[in-house]
């Protein structure tokens, strides 16, 4: 089958564009990632530059195939990442418009990859358990109710990916924040933490320059793992009794 795709390269000999790539023979087969590495071979055999784009595991695990595909976070699938969309799902002749996410906080490093390293310092904040639990089997030894357990690991669940700010109309993450914070904080593990851990994380996605959250959902119609807005409600209810709390030590 042949696709047309419609890329916005950025970088080199690029100043930020769209650029048509007409009549590409692909196999329905593919992956979107593979198809895209059929573009760059035949672009390296005509001598021209490759389009970069970041990849990784491409088993949907690692959350680097981040692409906004046709104005969607991830492409036209419902929880898939970029790399699990397959080529079957596009017709004869269609045309891909195919962009980087866009987010002042996600700005372009080149072609369709952006810096998302704002994620990694707001988990550096506080996304983790630094007390003494034991060792493994010590920790797997504290009883924890099967539902606390089922929330905190579909908190746990999320990739890091980015699509819930893409998906944003106000580039917010507080998606992605309050997914690391609720896996936390529903353990017994992060209660001696969570205090301290809720702040630091909030004002460190503030000082990113997130936008805010106006309640649009669209972060969990795109999020990949289906990550639940009822995490945004937990971290608010969780940084609200923080704050009351240091106020009264405060007092």
């Amino acid at each position: 089958m042949k696709l047309n795709l419609k890329i916005w390269r950025q970088g080199g000999k690029y100043k930020g564009e769209f650029v048509t790539y007409p009549n590409l023979d692909v196999n329905p087969d593919m992956s979107f990632l593979e198809m895209l590495d059929v573009l760059n071979e035949q672009l390296v055999s005509q001598r021209e530059e490759p389009v970069a784009f970041e990849h990784d595991c491409r088993e949907g695990i690692c959350g680097t195939c981040s692409l906004v595909i046709d104005g969607q976070a991830h492409g036209p699938m419902k929880g898939t990442t970029t790399c699990q969309v397959h080529m079957r799902h596009y017709k004869e002749g269609e045309t891909i418009v195919i962009e980087p996410f866009r987010a002042q906080s996600f700005p372009v490093i080149k072609d369709l990859v952006v810096d998302r390293s704002a994620f990694d310092r707001i988990i550096q904040s506080g996304g983790y358990v630094s007390v003494n639990t034991g060792q493994a089997q010590d920790a797997n030894a504290i009883p924890i109710e099967k539902e606390q357990a089922s929330k905190s690991f579909d908190s746990a669940a999320c990739i890091g990916c980015g699509a819930c700010v893409a998906a944003c109309p106000n580039s917010s993450a507080m998606l992605f924040t309050s997914a690391k914070v609720s896996h936390l904080a529903l353990l017994p593990q992060g209660h001696v933490e969570r205090q301290k851990r809720v702040l630091a994380m909030v004002a460190q996605m503030d000082k990113e320059g997130f936008g805010k959250c106006s309640n649009v959902t669209a972060c969990e119609a795109e999020c990949p793992k289906e990550i639940s807005v009822e995490n945004i409600a937990r971290m608010n209810r969780e940084f609200l009794g923080a704050v009351f709390a240091s106020d009264k030590k405060m007092a």
